[in-house]
């Protein structure tokens, strides 16, 4: 996951809004959104490389979505797949800022990652490049490959026009649209996390396409007051050409 758009308790009708695009190599064998066989109240797309996800929700309304930490300097290439993380809090039943604690004493065993977890006690974030466990109060936050609201172009410009849609009556269309935008940063205002120049340049749009890596899922998630959750999901090729589609809609358990 390159891309996170949330807002909590600023919407009247929905505690919860996420839009989030995955960033992947297109050759990395990828499940789209369901229920999992082996975690029935697990609703996610599925790594099928490592069997994790990068997004999902649960019937119970345990939520968790993670990114990398773009940082080619500090990668471990035997380090535990990031995936783990989230998958681990979806199939459990910590308590949301218990978990990210379990976490951070293990966190030197993978390459740089951010984490959101949310459940009943609230929304929690953690990354392993700084080591705090915070509580996040109301408000509209943005994360890609840095730190939480890091002002990356995409995540400054994407900010406040999320947090606008979703001030009008709630449509996953609006935020894939949003997630949906090519353009890319000037050069001054691009971060330098090693990868060269034209790699960042790529990499700075919100919806990032390459011959061989690129943007594979955008996901609108909604949790409402009424506890029920609309998930959707698109999917993409090579190219950024359309694959598929998938809505949910259910009520907590």
């Amino acid at each position: 996951m390159c891309l996170i758009l949330i807002s909590y308790r600023t919407h009247p009708e929905y505690p919860l809004v996420v839009g989030a695009n995955r960033d992947e190599f297109y050759e990395r064998p990828t499940a789209p959104a369901d229920f999992w066989h082996d975690a029935p109240k697990v609703l996610a797309g599925r790594d099928l490389q490592a069997s994790g996800t990068w997004l999902g929700i649960t019937r119970d309304l345990r939520f968790a979505a993670v990114t990398n930490f773009r940082d080619l300097s500090s990668m471990q290439p035997r380090a535990r797949s990031r995936g783990e993380l989230t998958s681990a809090f979806l199939r459990g039943d910590s308590p949301a800022e218990q978990y990210l604690e379990s976490v951070g004493r293990r966190a030197d065993e993978y390459n740089g990652f951010n984490l959101f977890v949310a459940d009943a006690t609230g929304l929690f974030y953690f990354s392993n490049r700084d080591g705090e466990v915070r509580a996040l109060g109301p408000g509209t936050y943005g994360l890609s490959n840095h730190l939480l609201d890091t002002p990356w172009p995409k995540v400054s410009e994407l900010k406040p026009r999320f947090d606008a849609a979703i001030r009008e009556p709630l449509d996953a269309d609006a935020i894939r649209r949003i997630l949906a935008d090519r353009g890319v940063a000037p050069d001054a205002a691009l971060p330098d996390t090693g990868v060269g120049l034209e790699r960042e340049r790529m990499l700075s749009a919100a919806f990032v396409v390459s011959e061989t890596y690129g943007t594979r899922s955008t996901t609108a998630l909604a949790i409402g007051a009424d506890r029920t959750v609309r998930f959707s999901e698109w999917t993409f090729g090579p190219g950024g050409v359309p694959a598929g589609e998938r809505e949910f809609s259910f009520g907590a358990t």
